[in-house]
């Protein structure tokens, strides 16, 4: 399943997605948690701030699916690791999207690159 294009273009312009991916159980959701999004031609991308240690992003690995708030809009999604090939492209658009905050250098560097997500809708 991709994301229309409408949802990517409503998705690519909001600043409060939030990421819950599914605990241990495989049913609990677990506590959301706001971070960055881009989208990257028909892709939507994540990182997390502390890199791979961070606490969603071993449970978004670990289990593969969750789901998002975004938009006010509620999606059932998968998590994958992002092509690694993508990883320039995915720092131009952070580039582009979050060009005014002190806190775009972290979020563009090794430690982050090498946790990039890739959302998709199940």
């Amino acid at each position: 399943m991709d994301w229309t294009k409408e949802q990517l273009t409503e998705i690519a312009a909001a600043d409060d997605l939030r990421i819950s991916p599914f605990r241990e159980d495989g049913k609990t959701y677990s506590t959301p948690t706001f971070i960055w999004s881009v989208v990257v031609g028909d892709g939507l991308y994540v990182r997390p701030y502390n890199g791979a240690s961070s606490r969603w992003y071993k449970a978004a690995m670990r289990e593969g699916a969750g789901r998002i708030s975004v938009a006010g809009q509620v999606h059932d999604v998968a998590f994958a690791p992002a092509d690694a090939a993508l990883n320039d492209v995915i720092d131009d658009a952070y580039r582009v999207k979050y060009a005014k905050s002190s806190y775009l250098a972290p979020m563009i560097s090794a430690r982050t690159r090498a946790a990039s997500v890739r959302i998709t809708p199940r």
